[in-house]
C-alpha cells in the first residue's frame, strides 16, 4: 500500500517542475541554469558606438552553449539580452515581418518563430508589463527529422529555405499557405549526381550555407568540398585545406575554389561575401564561370570565422573557438589565440572598427540584425536575477501580430 506521505511528496515534486518561463519558451527543461560566465565580456575599440550609429538589435546563435543573444544599445545604455535555446544554428530575420526564425539542430530538427511582443492583455489579476522594448518571444516551433540537419537559414523569394547538410541539398519550407509547415528538395549541387541518382542519404559534402538572392537561380551556396568520397565530414582524415567551394544556384557548379571549410556565404551590395573559416578570413569571391573563380580575404580575425551579417558599410563577423577534436579542419590558424566574439568590420578599408568578446565562449554560428526600433532583444536580460517579476507578467499576457 503506498503512503500519502510518499504521494504528497512526489505530488509535490511534480508541482514544482516546470515553473520557469524560460523553460516553457525554450521547451527545455535546463534552460532555467544557465552559467552566468557564458554571458559575461568586454568589448573592444569603438563597439556599442557603432552598433548604436546602425540603429539595429544584433541576434547572435551560440550553438554548442544553447544560446540566443542580442545586442543593441537603449538610450545612451548597452543591452545585452538572451534566449535558452537546443543547438541554435541558423538565423534569419524576416524584415517584413520582423519575424526571427531560428534553426535548433539536435534530433528532431526544429524551426523556432519568434515576434516581437507589441502589447499586454489586459487582466484584473496582473498590473501590465512594461513592453517598449518589444522583446523577442517564440510564438511557434515546427518539427522536422533530424536527418535534415539543418545549418543556414535564408529567405529566398520571400520564403524560408535551408541548407539540409545531411542531404546534401537545399530545402524550401511551407504549405500553401507559407510558414513553415512540410519541407521539399528544391536544389542540390550537380556534383552529388550519380548512375544511380543524386545521393540525398548521407552528409558527402558539408553544404552549409546560403546567399540569398531573389530566387534560387540568383542565390550561391558554400560547400567544403564538391567532390564525393568515402571520406566524409566528420572523418579525421577529411581533406578540408584549399577544398572548399562556392556552387552557383543557376549552374549548380562550383564557381569559387581555395576555401577551407567556408561558412555564412551572403550577396552584399552585389558582390558574393564568405567567411574562410579555417583561416580565420572574410572576404570576397568572385564567381567565375570556368570554375576557377577565386577568394579574395577582406581581413583576418582572431578565431575560426562563422557568422556574417551586413548593415551598409560594416560587417558584423562572428570568431569561435576551435573544439580541439576538430583542430584539423582549422590549418590556418592559432588555436591558442582564437576568441569567441563579434567583430564589426569596415568593408571598404577591412580595419575592424569594434569587437564583443565572451572569454568563456565557444561557439558562433549565426548572425543577423532587427531594427532597434522593432525589438531590442529577449526578455531574458544578462545580469539579473533568474525569473524576474517582468519575465512572468511579459509571458502571462503578452500580445503580438502573429493571429
Amino acid at each position: 500500500m503506498i503512503s500519502q506521505e510518499e504521494l504528497s511528496s512526489l505530488w509535490a515534486r511534480h508541482h514544482a517542475e516546470w515553473r520557469g518561463t524560460a523553460q516553457i519558451a525554450s521547451q527545455w527543461e535546463d534552460a532555467a541554469r544557465v552559467d552566468p560566465k557564458l554571458l559575461r565580456y568586454h568589448v573592444r575599440g569603438d563597439w556599442w558606438k557603432t552598433l548604436a550609429g546602425c540603429g539595429v538589435t544584433l541576434i547572435v546563435t551560440r550553438e554548442y552553449e544553447h544560446l540566443v543573444m542580442a545586442m543593441s544599445v537603449v538610450g545612451d545604455a548597452p543591452s545585452v539580452t538572451y534566449m535558452p535555446m537546443p543547438h541554435p544554428s541558423g538565423l534569419v530575420v524576416d524584415p517584413n515581418t520582423s519575424i526571427v526564425y531560428i534553426a535548433s539542430t539536435r534530433n528532431p530538427n526544429q524551426i523556432y518563430e519568434l515576434a516581437p511582443v507589441t502589447g499586454i492583455i489586459p487582466r484584473q489579476d496582473m498590473e501590465g508589463a512594461n513592453v517598449d522594448d518589444h522583446p523577442l518571444v517564440p510564438v511557434r516551433s515546427h518539427f522536422f527529422p533530424g536527418c535534415l540537419y539543418m545549418h543556414d537559414l535564408a529567405l529566398i523569394g520571400g520564403t524560408l529555405h535551408a541548407n539540409a547538410v545531411g542531404q546534401n541539398a537545399v530545402v524550401r519550407f511551407g504549405g500553401p499557405e507559407g510558414g513553415c509547415d512540410g519541407h521539399e528538395r528544391v536544389w542540390w549541387p550537380r556534383c552529388i549526381e550519380t548512375e544511380s541518382g543524386p545521393v540525398f542519404s548521407q552528409n558527402h559534402i558539408q553544404l552549409n550555407s546560403i546567399a540569398a538572392g531573389s530566387d534560387l537561380a540568383s542565390s550561391y551556396f558554400s560547400a567544403s568540398t564538391d567532390k564525393l568520397s568515402t571520406r566524409r565530414p566528420g572523418h579525421k582524415n577529411f581533406p578540408v585545406d584549399k577544398r572548399g567551394v562556392i556552387f552557383s544556384g543557376a549552374t549548380r557548379e562550383a564557381v569559387v575554389r581555395g576555401l577551407t571549410r567556408p561558412h555564412s556565404a551572403r550577396l552584399h551590395e552585389g558582390k558574393v561575401w564568405v567567411d574562410n573559416s579555417g583561416y580565420g578570413e572574410v572576404g570576397i569571391g568572385s564567381p567565375a564561370p570556368a570554375g576557377d573563380g577565386r577568394f579574395e580575404p577582406a581581413t583576418r580575425l582572431p578565431g575560426w570565422t562563422r557568422g556574417l551579417c551586413f548593415h551598409e558599410r560594416i560587417a558584423f563577423v562572428g570568431t569561435s573557438r576551435v573544439i580541439p577534436r576538430f583542430r584539423q579542419y582549422a590549418p590556418g590558424l592559432d588555436l591558442d589565440s582564437s576568441l569567441c566574439g563579434i567583430h564589426a568590420v569596415d568593408t571598404q578599408t577591412g580595419e575592424v572598427v569594434g569587437s564583443i568578446i565572451w572569454p568563456y565562449g565557444n561557439q558562433i554560428f549565426a548572425l543577423d540584425t532587427i531594427p532597434a526600433a522593432s525589438s531590442t532583444g529577449f526578455p531574458f536580460r544578462a545580469g539579473t536575477k533568474r525569473a524576474t517579476e517582468r519575465e512572468k507578467r511579459l509571458f502571462y499576457a503578452f500580445k503580438t501580430n502573429i493571429q
